[in-house]
């Protein structure tokens, strides 16, 4: 999983106590953020990339699904056209879908 390389961090701050009381908990796990690296123009030539014309209705979990076989991968989406979000783009937009995932995920130093 992508948390394995990762030392938790369990956060019990009296800050969150009221918080922590609503969810029946007495911290919560939480994982320090990565640091990734888009890929350089060499790396991306490694990758076979898919042209997807986006249009109404398209997520990027539903991308994912159907070309990783995995929803949770829609971030590999989303990074490698250096667009956070699907409010950043509008129908008719051309994004690019890396393939194999294994492989794009290497190029983000990302062992999944």
């Amino acid at each position: 999983m992508r948390f394995d390389n990762r030392s938790p961090h369990f956060n019990g701050e009296e800050l969150y106590k009221e918080h922590f009381q609503k969810r029946g908990v007495n911290f919560i796990e939480q994982y320090e953020t990565p640091n990734f690296h888009y890929p350089d123009v060499d790396a991306v030539q490694t990758l076979t990339v898919i042209s997807h014309v986006w249009k109404l209705g398209d997520k990027y979990y539903k991308l994912a699904a159907s070309y990783y076989n995995e929803p949770k991968l829609w971030w590999v989406i989303a990074w490698f056209n250096k667009a956070p979000t699907e409010a950043h783009l509008k129908v008719g937009d051309v994004i690019e879908i890396p393939t194999p995932v294994s492989e794009a995920l290497i190029q983000f130093g990302v062992y999944y």
